[in-house]
């Protein structure tokens, strides 16, 4: 990138309605289209993005969703298991991203459906 950019840390998280491919994929779609939309971002800024999930969900990968994206073939991506703890969201996706943001840019850190009981200051609307 260049001198007018600094990198930032984003955050974000999303449930499944359920342990299927098709809503672990209908969560991840809408998580990164947040995260993309209220950015502004583009392939070529971000770095990285690691999703962790919860032990109940393991019918499909995160990462095998969000490398669909246009645009984020060169985009490093990873999936693990969150952390188990009594008495966590079940069915959360979470995401930490690593991209290039102009510096007076306030980064948006997304939390969508059930995950914005995580971080009520972000819930996205």
């Amino acid at each position: 990138m260049n001198e007018h950019v600094v990198l930032r840390a984003l955050r974000g998280a999303t449930t499944a309605e359920a342990n299927t491919a098709a809503a672990i994929g209908a969560a991840v779609a809408e998580l990164v289209e947040v995260l993309v939309a209220r950015n502004g971002l583009t392939g070529d800024q971000l770095v990285s993005v690691t999703f962790s999930v919860t032990r109940d969900l393991d019918a499909c990968f995160p990462a095998a969703i969000a490398r669909r994206q246009v645009g984020w073939e060169q985009v490093a991506l990873l999936d693990c298991q969150q952390m188990a703890v009594a008495g966590d969201l079940p069915r959360c996706i979470r995401l930490l991203a690593h991209a290039w943001l102009r510096p007076e840019q306030e980064p948006v850190h997304p939390y969508l459906r059930d995950a914005a009981r995580l971080r009520p200051d972000r819930a996205h609307p």
